[in-house]
């Protein structure tokens, strides 16, 4: 099995919508450090897994999105409270749809929030 992986750091803000949220219900920021990796058994013709070019430039246009932004307002959360676990998911679906057709037989996006907690969210592809 070979693995592609690459991470990038930004900042964003939300307000957790969670019953007693504490102060986490308050407007506040993030220093999000986002890592995907993709993993397949297969390399193509020239030995590449995923052309890293090519995901280091869709992971820029993704952060580059969500740089600064109210998660709460993204529409992908819905009515969802915007976690750190929604928000990987929700980064991985956005990944995918740049990567398309995927490379890869499955996804892996880890996502710090600041340096104190940290998720995954894995699938097969």
């Amino acid at each position: 099995m070979y693995s592609v992986s690459l991470s990038r750091s930004f900042t964003a803000s939300h307000a957790l919508t969670v019953p007693d949220p504490g102060p986490e219900g308050d407007l506040h920021d993030h220093r999000y450090t986002v890592e995907t990796t993709l993993s397949g058994p297969t390399l193509d013709e020239y030995g590449y897994l995923v052309d890293i070019d090519h995901l280091a430039a869709a992971l820029d246009e993704l952060v580059d999105a969500h740089r600064g932004r109210v998660l709460n307002d993204d529409p992908a959360f819905g009515d969802e409270n915007p976690s750190v676990e929604h928000f990987a998911r929700i980064f991985g679906d956005r990944l995918l749809e740049r990567l398309d057709p995927v490379p890869a037989t499955s996804l892996r996006v880890s996502m710090r929030e600041d340096d104190l907690a940290w998720v995954a969210h894995e699938r097969d592809l």
